[in-house]
């Protein structure tokens, strides 16, 4: 096996091609979060982005995507982003880990949504995990009707909640593509402000992320396209969702609604309205991420599994950032496996969140940037 690694402005639209149709080979392959697209866009915002291309008889049949550093630490493309990370290669390809992180100049490589069919990184795999997916299938006879079908435990209440909302506030409706920017920016806001609410690293901080959203939004390929889907009530936007499409799969990324409409459930609303309106778009797998959520274990029809570890060298750096970064993985996994510990711990980050959001601040730091 031939390894070459390449800057992501270095990718031809031959390797490409050749990319996609590995995509296009294997379903575990399919998501858009394993598509070049997301790897080019990650590249426009951070350094030490490479493409590791794999070649038999010279021929690409396999890419690695990953973010490297001055120390040879690397990690997959994305990471804390990415839902789903892997070598994507032509079915029958295998390598060796420690040949490819030789050829990569790594002396670790951290994943935590790595594919489970990822074989050669099995001995260095920490975690295997949930990630519960919807499977999708169109239904021409309209939402509600669809609704009762495919969720009928939810859909009297959801419904019921929909025409009150009708009501209360003005005709909904649903756009599954929309196209204006204003309503990718509400929904930022909306995150942001959820974010720190909850106590949780609020992503749209930092201005990388919030160009990487925008630039993605504007990506519109066979394997990747950027969906913002906004539920209005009249003209009033109500919740939005923003994740990346391939033919055939829809990532769950960035969900936020109104929280002064937070009695509607438009945070539910939302995911079923997307469901619905991905199946009759030819969507077939809607991919919720890993996470337990109780919204989650309503939707699901099934689960995949993903794994975290740190394939590694034998090389002191390697040692170090193992030491550095597996205690706190550990600890991470440890609360969200027991239900007793994640509990208290959401209330003490809802605590903490509270005291940030009742601090006076900058006006500029209320949210993400705008431009």
């Amino acid at each position: 096996m031939d390894v070459t690694t390449h800057r992501v402005d270095e990718l031809s639209s031959s390797l490409r091609t050749a990319w996609h149709a590995a995509m296009d080979e294997s379903p575990e392959y399919a998501n858009p979060f394993l598509a070049p697209e997301f790897a080019l866009g990650i590249g426009r915002y951070r350094a030490g982005t490479r493409i590791a291309v794999l070649r038999e008889a010279g021929a690409p049949v396999g890419f690695l995507p990953y973010e490297r550093n001055a120390f040879g630490v690397g990690r997959a493309i994305g990471l804390g982003l990415s839902d789903c990370q892997a070598l994507v290669h032509r079915p029958g390809v295998t390598w060796d880990a420690q040949d490819l992180l030789k050829a990569c100049g790594l002396s670790i490589f951290e994943f935590d949504h790595l594919v489970e069919e990822q074989k050669p990184f099995g001995r260095h795999v920490t975690g295997m995990f949930a990630s519960p997916v919807v499977d999708l299938k169109p239904d021409e006879s309209g939402y509600a009707t669809w609704l009762r079908g495919a969720y009928p435990g939810l859909a009297k209440t959801t419904l019921k909640k929909e025409r009150r909302l009708g009501r209360d506030v003005g005709e909904v409706r649903f756009e599954f593509d929309e196209r204006d920017p204003r309503m990718l920016r509400r929904l930022m806001q909306w995150k942001s402000a959820q974010y720190r609410r909850t106590g949780r690293m609020d992503r749209f901080s930092r201005p990388w992320i919030v160009d990487l959203v925008d630039h993605l939004f504007q990506v519109r390929e066979e394997h990747f396209t950027g969906v913002l889907s906004v539920l209005y009530a009249g003209d009033r936007p109500v919740a939005a969702h923003f994740g990346p499409r391939s033919r055939t799969v829809l990532a769950a990324w960035f969900t936020a609604y109104d929280p002064d409409l937070h009695y509607y459930s438009p945070g539910l609303m939302m995911h079923l309205r997307t469901a619905e309106a991905a199946a009759r778009h030819g969507v077939t797998l809607m991919d919720l991420g890993r996470g337990d959520k109780e919204y989650k274990d309503w939707l699901k029809t099934r689960e995949l599994r993903v794994a975290e570890g740190f394939a590694s060298r034998p090389h002191p750096v390697a040692a170090a950032h193992r030491l550095w970064r597996r205690p706190v993985r550990g600890l991470r996994n440890t609360v969200n496996a027991h239900p007793e510990l994640r509990a208290p711990a959401d209330r003490l980050l809802r605590t903490v969140g509270t005291l940030r959001t009742s601090r006076p601040t900058n006006s500029g730091t209320a949210g993400p940037r705008t431009r």
